[in-house]
């Protein structure tokens, strides 16, 4: 059984066929997809999709790029989404994402957009999937003086093992998803081979970054299985071996213990 930790059902890419590819992902050992928004309309429609289908979950929130629609009502328009459906298990994508932007007013309000998504992650008491590209020094040093309860997941990790093992320290667990398999990803193949096994969750981030052989063509919900075969690989472990760990790492993070496993 797998967890997709991290998936964008809600992209306009998947919405003709999105019956047949989610069943397409089940029938391929995905028991659960955790569908991330990244503003107020992809949230929305998050927790449409999570309320139609079992197997799916929703997650709330604004990322960095999307700093320029991020205001005062923002806040208040998360929590009336939340109020909408039990589905909603997440704050996030939220972080900070100094890759286009380097013009400090912009990093300045988009940790202000973080700080204040980590807030209400606590005050509805959930954990919170983190975007953080080009900027993990300064996503650590929020994280560690703005506590997140429930901690929560490392989205797309790319830094190096030295930063996964202090996020680790805080709690929080380290995503892996198609990059793994690119034969020039160096550093998330360090931080896989030297860091727990309770510390691996995975994720598609569909229908972006697919896995080898699928790079450069729409990510399939169903690819994650290439992720976890070549991580399984690497680790010389049992591929069923790492679903069952990575799954129960993915329901205790994400608070859902309850989640059967059959």
């Amino acid at each position: 059984m797998i967890f997709d930790t991290h998936i964008h059902l809600n992209d306009d890419k998947f919405s003709s066929n999105l019956d047949e590819y989610i069943q397409d992902a089940i029938n391929n050992g995905v028991k659960c997809f955790l569908c991330v928004g990244y503003d107020i309309k992809s949230s929305k429609k998050a927790i449409e999709i999570a309320n139609k289908y079992k197997e799916v979950y929703a997650s709330i929130g604004v990322i960095p790029t999307e700093h320029k629609s991020y205001n005062n009502s923002t806040i208040t328009a998360l929590k009336e989404l939340y109020l909408q459906s039990k589905k909603v298990i997440a704050i996030g994508e939220i972080g900070l994402d100094y890759y286009w932007e380097n013009d400090q007013i912009i990093k300045n309000k988009q940790k202000r957009m973080f700080i204040e998504q980590i807030k209400l992650a606590n005050e509805l008491n959930l954990p919170i999937l983190i975007h953080a590209r080009e900027s993990l020094q300064d996503t650590y040093d929020i994280l560690k003086n703005n506590i997140c309860l429930n901690r929560g997941i490392m989205h797309c990790f790319s830094g190096s093992l030295e930063m996964a093992k202090e996020f680790i320290k805080l709690g929080y667990e380290i995503a892996f998803g198609g990059t793994l398999t690119f034969k020039n990803s160096i550093k998330p193949k360090e931080v896989i081979l030297n860091i727990p096994l309770t510390s691996i969750v995975f994720e598609t981030d569909a229908p972006y970054l697919a896995p080898t052989p699928y790079r450069g063509k729409v990510n399939l919900p169903k690819y994650i299985n290439n992720t976890v075969e070549f991580a399984a690989n690497i680790l010389h472990i049992d591929k069923k071996e790492l679903e069952d760990i990575s799954f129960e790492n993915s329901l205790k993070i994400l608070k859902l213990k309850n989640e059967k496993k059959n």
